[in-house]
């Protein structure tokens, strides 16, 4: 029997909002889903939220790279990390972005109550500035020669040669990484959070059993060698949220991503009438769990605690931090192909193999995980279809064929069956401390000790004997129930073999599901439940891994006349998709709170077009109003923050003032097709 319901509420790390979804973030979602699916069939009250950590210089600069908004890009990519995550059958409550109001709502709050308790320092510091971005530089942003081993090409931190550690300033030739430029110091005004003042509380916090015992080791070290006040500010030109009362600075994407937690559930309780303040408020008697990779321990179960401890809301009940993926020994490698995409995989293989895989191997530790992708193979071959399917598929024919379906009102194998269903706390407790590799090992023994039974019982003999149809039914019988429970204690890890189970079956199960048995009931006829790994599919997940690397690096062709490289090449079949058409500029406006865009109203001859156009730096809008220009009519409309731009114009030169829009020849005119 399950435990009284509990009030839990579950998050793992946010993902960047600048890229895909790759196999290390789906060992940290699927680890996670596993635990609340599991919460879930045993009753509790469990919500799991999540969303994408939005903003940050990093984003900034992609969308500027693109040609696009931020708020364009993290839609993007929100757009694609749902889709990823749901095709891994990852369950969310709600799923969110750290760019929304409630999380706004939330980081003020919290700074404001730090501020005002006296938590929040301000001085001026030195900083590296890229003189031609006109913005301050992250150690990551800032390359050049390690001081120690002289590798070339180091960050502004560490050497990956070498592994020396050192400061921007001990770099020997260091550059921006953004335009090429030498930093040069400049002074500004930060904001610190006071970490030191909060020693003692997490001296105790990081003791009380809310961390693994190797990570609270290693905090522990932190802890004696003394904390250093946070910097939580960053300044403009930067993708965030303003700190309140101060111009053009923001709070540093680190203080609000970890609060995207309270505003993806505080959606949550907003479209589903839950009380926020149930969970969040210091009193709660609710639980809260985190689930993160070890990467991020300090933000996790230092920085974290300690704002919301200060800021009065209640600490995490427990941390819980994974290791890193590894494939075939090794870290994951784009050049090798084992640097895998959610999608990727999700083209060649079913989501459920890697989720068992992972399953499998997976630990209460911090220790990292190995993607053997031929172990990978094996392990789903033999134990999915080999045993659990293979129990079912043994069975049933006997049953549709001979019984119409019905199985027997009896149980042919009640000490089996009850050793079956002992099992099923131990494996519970195994699932509740993340101890899955157990439960797994659990599992396919029992599924070890049901295929004996079948295979000495050999129905197919007993078939073929005259009289023995009562036997055949009360074996086969038998073995479906035990194939059920088994379904039940796996319904966690494979929620999509559990419900295809249930409609063979024609049973809806849950943990308690465990405590009873089909006896005088129907199953629907068989049909495959889970086909089989095969090598050749992952060959191909490799192979096209490597593809999308080599698209993705493949080396530009300098121009003879400009140091900007040459795209990769097309076909004249690529060009030909492209519809030029003359268009008359009707009307041309300034863009509120865009910096580079004007608004372009074109005439396409009767048709009008909406198109944003980063040409303001060389352009007043009176001065276009009233010109023909070529634009690119067929581009598929993109959504902006200002509005929706359905087309391209085009326009040649270096940038700035040196911007030149393109005009077609004398007499056309609008709507014209360009050839």
């Amino acid at each position: 029997m399950s435990d009284a319901t509990r009030k839990i509420l579950v998050t793992s790390a946010l993902p960047y909002a600048n890229g895909s979804l790759h196999l290390g973030h789906l060992l940290e979602q699927i680890q996670t889903d596993i635990w609340v699916r599991f919460q879930k069939l045993r009753g509790h009250n469990c919500t799991y939220v999540c969303a994408d950590d939005a903003h940050g210089t990093a984003i900034m600069l992609k969308a500027e790279q693109m040609g696009i908004t931020p708020e364009a890009l993290i839609d993007e990519v929100n757009a694609e990390h749902r889709q990823d995550t749901a095709d891994f059958l990852v369950r969310f409550d709600n799923y969110y972005s750290t760019h929304s109001p409630e999380n706004k709502h939330y980081s003020e709050l919290i700074y404001n109550r730090l501020k005002a308790k006296g938590h929040i320092a301000e001085r001026t510091i030195v900083q590296a500035y890229d003189p031609v971005k006109n913005l301050f530089l992250a150690d990551r942003f800032i390359k050049g020669t390690c001081p120690r081993c002289k590798a070339d090409d180091q960050y502004g931190d560490n050497c990956e040669a070498c592994g020396a550690t050192y400061t921007p300033a001990e770099l020997i030739n260091p550059r921006s990484a953004i335009s090429g430029a030498t930093p040069v110091n400049k002074e500004s005004t930060h904001f610190f959070f006071k970490l030191p003042e909060f020693d003692a509380f997490l001296k105790e916090w990081t003791r009380s059993g809310t961390l693994q015992n190797e990570v609270a080791n290693k905090l522990a070290e932190w802890l004696e060698s003394g904390l250093q006040e946070w910097d939580i500010s960053r300044d403009a030109p930067y993708f965030g949220f303003e700190i309140p009362g101060e111009k053009d600075k923001f709070f540093y994407v680190w203080l609000d991503a970890p609060i995207g937690y309270m505003a993806s559930f505080q959606d949550y309780c907003n479209r589903e009438g839950v009380d926020f303040d149930e969970f969040w408020n210091k009193d709660s008697n609710a639980e809260l769990y985190h689930f993160i990779g070890k990467d991020i321990i300090s933000f996790h179960s230092l920085f974290w605690p300690s704002m919301l401890h200060a800021a009065d809301f209640r600490t995490p009940t427990a941390v819980n931090a994974h290791g890193f993926l590894t494939v075939n020994g090794k870290k994951m490698s784009k050049s090798r192909g084992t640097f895998i995409k959610a999608r990727t995989y999700l083209d060649h293989l079913d989501p459920e193999y890697l989720r068992y895989y992972f399953a499998a191997k997976l630990t209460s530790s911090v220790d990292d995980l190995d993607l053997n992708l031929e172990d990978f193979v094996q392990r789903v071959n033999s134990d999915l279809v080999g045993k659990v399917v293979n129990i079912a598929s043994r069975c049933a024919g006997f049953i549709s064929k001979k019984f119409d379906g019905a199985l027997a009102d009896t149980d042919a194998a009640p000490e089996l069956t009850a050793e079956f269903q002992a099992a099923a706390e131990t494996i519970a407790q195994y699932y509740e401390k993340r101890e899955y590799g157990r439960a797994i090992r659990d599992i396919m023994a029992l599924a070890d000790k049901a295929n004996q039974y079948i295979a000495d019982k050999a129905p197919w003999v007993l078939a073929k004997q005259e009289g023995m149809e009562a036997e055949v039914q009360a074996v086969c019988t038998a073995g479906i129930n035990l194939f059920r429970l088994l379904i039940v204690y796996l319904k966690p890890v494979l929620p999509q073999l559990a419900e295809r189970s249930e409609a063979f079956l024609q049973d809806q199960l849950n943990w308690a599901s465990a405590e009873t048995l089909l006896l005088g009931s129907r199953i629907s006829t068989f049909t495959a439940l889970l086909t089989r790994v095969e090598m050749d599919k992952v060959n191909a997940m490799i192979d096209a891994s490597k593809e999308e690397q080599a698209a993705a690096t493949a080396p530009a062709v300098k121009g003879p006349l400009a140091d900007e490289p040459i795209a990769e090449t097309i076909d004249i079949a690529d060009f030909a998709k492209l519809d030029l058409r003359v268009a008359l500029i009707a009307k041309a406006e300034h863009v509120e709170g865009a910096e580079k865009l004007l608004r372009l109203t074109l005439d396409l001859g009767g048709e009008t077009r909406n198109v944003f156009s980063g040409i303001k730096s060389a352009y007043k809008p009176e001065d276009l109003e009233g010109k023909l220009t070529i634009m690119i009519a067929n581009l598929a409309p993109r959504k902006m923050k200002f509005g929706l731009s359905e087309g391209m114009v085009l326009a040649a030169g270096p940038g700035g003032k040196d911007l030149w829009l393109l005009e077609p020849h004398a007499g056309a005119q609008p709507g014209m097709r360009i050839k």
